[in-house]
């Protein structure tokens, strides 16, 4: 790779994503996918690196499988990555899958038969539970976990933007 063509995309990267600086482009460069977008740990672990090569240092290493990570630049094979407490780093695209996943923010959030606070709670998650998202409304989203299925408020998820609503 050559240091401009890097130089160039780590430049393209602190635009999209950098503190206080509007974004430059709503799609990815390479997969034209929106971006920032949630994908999920495909791997049972995968490592999180400081640039987008498998000669930088790797920072994390995720072991979590279908861990939700917010996709904020892209290099070609590369995306780097932010978890929920904002760490992250350059991982290999072959580690990640486009299947929506959230994580429990909140202890003991209810899991309701119907997206309504007053549906009867079919199961309490703990915070750190990991389910994958079937499907989202304006302020309720609808999970699966281990055979269990319901709704959950959007409010107690990481891995899901407010704005998300999809089937």
């Amino acid at each position: 790779m050559t240091s401009t063509r890097f130089l160039g995309a780590l430049l393209a990267a602190l635009l999209a994503c950098g503190p206080g600086v509007a974004q430059v482009a709503d799609r990815g460069p390479v997969t034209n996918l929106p971006m920032p977008r949630f994908v999920s740990l495909k791997a049972n672990e995968g490592n999180a690196r400081r640039g987008p090569d498998q000669s930088h240092r790797i920072d994390w290493v995720y072991t979590r499988r279908d861990l939700p990570l917010r996709v904020v630049a892209e290099f070609e094979h590369w995306r780097r990555v932010e978890d929920n407490d904002g760490q992250g780093g350059w991982m290999h695209y072959a580690l990640l899958s486009g299947i929506r996943t959230a994580l429990v923010q909140t202890d003991m959030v209810q899991l309701h038969q119907r997206p309504d606070s007053a549906s009867p709670a079919v199961a309490l998650l703990e915070r750190g539970v990991i389910a994958r998202l079937r499907q989202c409304e304006a302020e309720w989203c609808r999970l699966e976990m281990d055979g269990a299925r319901g709704w959950a408020e959007k409010r107690h998820l990481w891995g899901v933007d407010p704005e998300d609503v999809f089937d």
